[in-house]
């Protein structure tokens, strides 16, 4: 079948094609009819849509993640283009090229991948190299890091994405360690690797972008905790104190207590890992949010960043590069 993509879509088109339900909720209008709150989307971007009919249906028959077969029509709705869905049916599992609903890091995971081994090599301290070295050659690391996001749906949320998030940061680390001298670039350079690593196993790609059992029980910072263990007990003479630190660095990521750190960053290091993360993490997201939404000089009230978006100037940036 013809797929149409998000990105083609204009307002008063009329459309049958395969999205992906990547939201969907059920609601309530003020007269107590029940209605669907959704988002579709594939590889080139998101759309928000409601459907009124047939909502018991739809609503117990399908789950966010699943690529489905929809007709509907495109309408203009406070500025901003909203699809209302009139059908949505299931679809056989063996007309679906997954690479079409979810979006890719722009660059090559094995060039990314490749780089992030050079940083590697060139650490100094041999029981953190060993131990990240040992990580990242670990199979079933690599074939997940070359795939996994870095989050459900905030920041690198597309194929490939942890690993241009952690290059990301290991390539500001390395400045970092340039202008303050007194930091030890060894424990930067592991932030940027192991913070996030757990996501591998916190997150799931089979349909769209999921947690899973273990990541809403335990969390990517306690699974990254375990890793740290599981590597060090391989190699012979790791000190426990180091163990602690790096286990610190993982542990006091975000920051602060109320955005999930279960500590607050106690040395130079941890403090620096933290702020560059969410440096990393934001920049991107609002990246996506400026290229998704050019239509308009504001982008609509994003809840993320409490505001609105100005994009006149990310558009006089990308037309002056072309």
């Amino acid at each position: 079948m013809n797929k149409v993509f998000v990105n083609q879509l204009k307002e008063k088109d009329t459309f049958s094609t395969p999205f992906m339900l990547s939201q969907l909720s059920r609601n309530h209008d003020k007269n107590g009819k029940a209605f669907l709150s959704l988002s579709i989307s594939d590889k080139s971007g998101s759309l928000n849509a409601m459907m009124w009919d047939n909502v018991e249906t739809v609503s117990s028959s399908f789950e966010v993640g699943d690529v489905v077969f929809i007709k509907g029509h495109i309408q203009n709705y406070q500025n901003k283009l909203q699809a209302v869905i009139h059908n949505i049916k299931e679809i056989s599992k063996d007309s679906i090229d997954m690479q079409d609903y979810i979006k890719s890091s722009a660059s090559s995971t094995e060039v990314m991948f490749a780089e992030l081994q050079d940083i590697v090599a060139t650490l100094t301290d041999d029981y953190i190299k060993q131990l990240i070295q040992n990580t990242l050659n670990t199979k079933e690391v690599q074939k997940r890091l070359l795939k996994f996001p870095a989050a459900k749906s905030i920041h690198h949320a597309y194929i490939g994405g942890l690993l241009e998030h952690t290059l990301s940061i290991c390539k500001i680390m390395e400045f970092m360690a340039k202008h303050y001298p007194f930091v030890k670039r060894d424990l930067l350079i592991f932030g940027a690797i192991y913070h996030d690593i757990g996501k591998l196993w916190e997150l799931s790609i089979e349909k769209g972008f999921q947690y899973t059992d273990r990541g809403r029980l335990v969390g990517h910072m306690q699974i990254a905790c375990e890793m740290v263990d599981e590597q060090a007990a391989l190699i012979l003479g790791f000190p426990q104190e180091l163990k602690d630190i790096l286990k610190h660095i993982i542990l006091s990521h975000h920051g602060r207590l109320e955005y999930g750190s279960p500590k607050r960053p106690k040395f130079i290091e941890a403090q620096i890992v933290a702020m560059i993360d969410d440096l990393d993490s934001k920049v991107n997201s609002m990246q996506g949010l400026l290229q998704e939404e050019v239509e308009s000089s504001w982008t609509r009230y994003n809840s993320q960043f409490e505001r609105y978006l100005y994009t006149e100037i990310y558009k006089k940036q990308t037309t002056t590069e072309e």
